[in-house]
């Protein structure tokens, strides 16, 4: 085998309403929108620090009911007290897990489970 590299991989989100994503994303999480495309927007790419996100417009999304991305951040706990004040739901409180992270999992406005996890 030859020796594969990698570059940018990014997580794709289905979001039913593209509006009330940003608001999410952008407004709450603070990312930033570096490429959309459509009139209506149907594709967006946000960044914020290393991550990035790209969202997809689909106006009949289900979500699945499993963990569709892992984002790993500097303070969970603050995370954590963002999403429970934004009322979003928790799946899977926040908890020293025994493979190393201080983690937890909620669920984006559009129902997208993601997981948040720290280094202890």
């Amino acid at each position: 085998m030859t020796d594969l590299r990698f570059g940018r991989v990014a997580t794709m989100l289905p979001v039913k309403d593209m509006a009330r994503a940003c608001a999410f994303y952008i407004d709450v999480l603070g990312f930033q929108k570096t490429f959309e495309n459509g009139n209506p927007v149907g594709f967006m790419i946000l960044k914020k620090d290393a991550a990035e996100l790209h969202l997809t417009l689909q106006p009949q999304h289900t979500a699945a009911p499993f963990n569709v991305a892992h984002m790993m951040v500097g303070d969970v706990d603050g995370m954590h007290a963002l999403c429970k004040a934004h009322g979003l739901r928790i799946i899977k409180g926040l908890k020293d897990q025994e493979y190393g992270l201080r983690a937890f999992v909620f669920e984006d406005p559009d129902g997208n489970r993601i997981d948040v996890g720290m280094p202890i």
